[in-house]
C-alpha cells in the first residue's frame, strides 16, 4: 500500500491532479477501513443540488460517503493529508463545511424518503505517512445538527 502512495504523491505533473489522486486515494482507505468495521457503503460522492448561493448561482453539495452502520445513516466527510505537520485534517471540517455537508444530507433524506430515520456525521481522517501505513482516525458524531438550528427570538420586553 505505502508504494501505491509514493506513486500517487509522485507520478502527478499538476498539483491539482495530485491533490485529486491524494483525495481519491483517502476516500477509498477510508471506504476500506469502515467496511472492515462493519459499515454498509451506500454511496460515495454523492452530489445534489442544495440551492442558490448569495449571486443567485446553483450550488451543490457533495459528500464523501455515506454509510450504515446498523439502522443508522453516517454521512461521513474524508479529509486527507499527506502530512499532520502542520495541522490535523480536521481542522479542514469547519462550519462552513459542516453546513454544507448538513444541508446535503438533509436533501439526500428528504429525496429518500429517510427524514425520520436515524442518522449522524462522521468524520474519517487519513494522513498519508510516507512509505508507512496510511494513519487513519475514525470519529463519530463529529457535530450534530443543533448547533445549526436557528434560536427562537424571545421578546425579553413581554411581560
Amino acid at each position: 500500500m505505502s508504494e501505491n502512495i509514493l506513486s500517487l504523491l509522485k507520478n502527478n505533473g499538476a498539483n491539482g491532479a495530485a491533490t485529486s489522486n491524494v483525495g481519491n486515494f483517502g476516500e477509498k482507505a477510508a471506504a476500506n477501513y469502515l467496511r472492515k468495521r462493519g459499515f454498509e457503503i451506500v454511496a460515495s460522492n454523492f452530489r445534489i443540488p442544495i440551492g442558490r448561493n448569495r449571486k443567485g448561482v446553483q450550488v451543490t453539495g457533495e459528500i464523501d460517503i455515506i454509510a450504515l452502520e446498523g439502522e443508522t445513516i453516517c454521512f461521513i466527510e474524508v479529509k486527507t493529508r499527506t502530512s499532520d505537520d502542520f495541522a490535523s485534517p480536521l481542522a479542514a471540517v469547519d462550519l462552513r463545511k459542516q453546513r454544507q455537508i448538513l444541508r446535503t444530507a438533509r436533501a439526500y433524506r428528504k429525496t429518500f424518503g429517510l427524514l425520520k430515520s436515524k442518522y449522524r456525521f462522521d468524520v474519517v481522517s487519513v494522513v498519508l505517512n510516507g512509505k508507512k501505513a496510511p494513519k487513519i482516525e475514525f470519529i463519530k458524531n463529529f457535530w450534530d445538527e443543533e448547533r445549526f438550528k436557528k434560536k427562537a427570538w424571545q421578546d425579553e420586553f413581554r411581560d
